[in-house]
């Protein structure tokens, strides 16, 4: 699952790359860009919290399988 989650991560780094190159060439605009950029953020953040959710679980003995991919709101609020 680590790794589902790792390769998962990954494959969003690598759309926050195509997405600003295709803005820099003029592919897409800077509004799309932004759009798109603010949803692979809020994916990444979630995949993030996941890992941390399992690392966690393991530190405490508990079973990572038990842990869950929190909603956005949950997951971009957490500074408020």
């Amino acid at each position: 699952m680590d790794q589902d989650i790792h390769a998962r991560i990954k494959e969003l780094i690598d759309e926050e790359h195509r997405l600003r190159s295709a803005v820099s060439d003029g592919e897409i605009t800077p509004g799309d860009e932004q759009r798109r950029l603010r949803s692979v953020e809020t994916q990444l953040d979630q995949c993030w919290d996941l890992m941390r959710q399992r690392r966690a679980k393991r530190q405490y003995g508990e079973n990572p399988s038990e842990a869950s991919v929190r909603s956005a709101d949950v997951v971009e609020n957490y500074l408020d």
